[in-house]
């Protein structure tokens, strides 16, 4: 397989390839602060505003497997550049839209263009850098990108929204045609060394199916009620459908989703801790942009701009999480990463109706940004540890999609336990700045008992060997052997 052979070469890739992961996760939350003025323009009912969101997190969530394993058996630059055409077809469409239906759905196919392309980019940059020291320098900016999207959508909708809110979604369409121009120059394909050459269909659409069904009713269960039956059976169907495909991924002769990768003890662990930070991670940038606005009163513009030193901070620390993963491994970084971001949601929970920015907010968002800088890097380069070529983009698309349905179930659950308890104030006070303040603290309070368990976790899980021999690689300059 060719390679990518002088640091300028790599750069050049590795630069490319983080800007587009960094506009694919801006996109998930680059909307929350312009939904009050989509809801204006399109006559969009408050209710109804968060498929514009749902939309995007259900088919990225659905079909990131999927992905990561065409990236494997198509080409990862093949791939790398249909999802990016993909993704900039949806975001035109979706700034030029002029109704519900038209959005939501212009949002979706986003969605579908971005598990597309963000495997593939994170497969990319594994097969490019050699496992160790390299390595961890590339996911350490790719960390710091990735990392940030979150807190730097919220601050890019705040500033495009004052203008017009479908910039928003127009902003993503030159990035996405430079990156389609500047790929084949940039990048060199890639695929796993297989002699495959026939496609595993009804896995495909099971897996696919199932994924997408249960984001669904995760999002939905708020609306529709956690007891009810039409939850009940959405979820029901996914597991059937998830447990049919892997009824059929043991009987095919060349499977979708090769259950042998989970031989890796890491592995496993490091997509359990990575669904369990989403569940965590994702709702906080959702319940400080409500607080922000419907407690402390701030305009759209504003609240984007307090999401600056957050930015900032995840950062530095991801560059910095590289670093110490090189010096002292995978596993202790993760962990105090871990417990960094529960203390900083801690600290959130104690926020207060009388409460100002400085006081209740840029502290705890330093330290939880801290933790996700500490945490996103360490996840990631854990999650691939010890894989072969042959697997980069299935074990990409692996830990994408465990934090996606973390983070899709974290705000389901966050969102109910908020809802919850704003409803036992007096329906006159439900809408006070004490009522939403403590339906708030107590989704934070909750978000940091997910990040504890985390650390946990990953501390039982997680192979401390696997962590040290990473180290020891790393100062020889050589990779992890594969697992037989």
């Amino acid at each position: 397989m060719p390679s990518l052979e002088t640091p300028r070469e790599k750069n050049r890739a590795l630069v490319l390839l983080a800007m587009t992961q960094f506009m694919i996760v801006i996109d998930a939350s680059i909307t929350n602060v312009a939904l009050p003025s989509i809801g204006a323009d399109l006559k969009i009912a408050q209710a109804d505003l968060s498929w514009i969101v749902n939309a995007y997190t259900l088919t990225f969530g659905g079909f990131l497997l999927l992905g990561g394993r065409l990236a494997d058996l198509v080409g990862r630059r093949r791939m790398f550049i249909v999802g990016m055409g993909v993704f900039g077809l949806g975001s035109l469409l979706g700034g030029l839209a002029g109704s519900e239906s038209f959005l939501v759905g212009a949002r979706a196919l986003q969605g579908l263009g971005a598990a597309l392309v963000s495997p593939a980019a994170l497969s990319l940059v594994t097969t490019i850098f050699k496992e160790g020291a390299e390595r961890n320098r590339a996911l350490g900016v790719w960390g710091a990108v990735a990392g940030a999207g979150g807190a730097a959508g919220v601050l890019l909708g705040g500033v495009l929204t004052e203008i017009d809110w479908r910039l928003v979604l127009f902003v993503n369409v030159p990035v996405a045609v430079a990156v389609i121009v500047a790929a084949p120059r940039v990048l060199l394909e890639s695929k796993a060394d297989t002699d495959v050459t026939s496609f595993d269909i009804p896995g495909a659409v099971t897996v696919t199916a199932g994924l997408a069904l249960l984001v669904y009713a995760l999002v939905d269960a708020e609306t529709a009620g956690w007891d009810s039956s039409t939850t009940i059976l959405r979820i029901a169907a996914a597991v059937v459908l998830i447990v049919l495909f892997i009824g059929i991924e043991s009987r095919t002769k060349h499977p979708l989703m090769p259950f042998s990768i989970f031989r890796l003890r890491t592995l496993r662990g490091a997509n359990i801790a990575g669904m369990l930070t989403g569940m965590s991670l994702f709702s906080m940038f959702l319940f400080i942009s409500f607080y922000l606005q419907y407690v402390l009163g701030y305009s759209a513009l504003k609240t984007g701009l307090a999401y600056l030193p957050l930015s900032v901070v995840i950062i530095i620390c991801a560059g910095a999480a590289s670093q110490l993963v090189t010096k002292v491994g995978f596993k202790p970084t993760l962990i105090g990463g871990l417990m960094l971001v529960a203390g900083g949601l801690f600290w959130f929970a104690q926020i207060d109706p009388d409460g100002g920015y400085v006081t209740h907010v840029l502290g705890p968002s330093m330290m939880a940004g801290a933790g996700l800088g500490f945490t996103f890097v360490p996840v990631t380069i854990a999650a691939v540890t010890g894989t072969t070529g042959e697997e980069a983009g299935l074990a990409s698309g692996l830990i994408n999609t465990s934090q996606q349905i973390g983070g899709a179930l974290g705000v389901a659950i966050l969102v109910s336990i908020s809802t919850s308890r704003i409803g036992e104030f007096a329906p006159a006070a439900q809408r006070s700045h004490e009522a939403l303040t403590a339906g708030y603290s107590r989704a934070f309070t909750v978000g940091a008992c997910f990040a504890v368990v985390a650390a946990i976790l990953s501390l039982i899980i997680i192979s401390s060997k696997d962590s040290k021999e990473q180290v020891e690689a790393a100062k020889r300059g050589e990779a992890i052997p594969a697992a037989a």
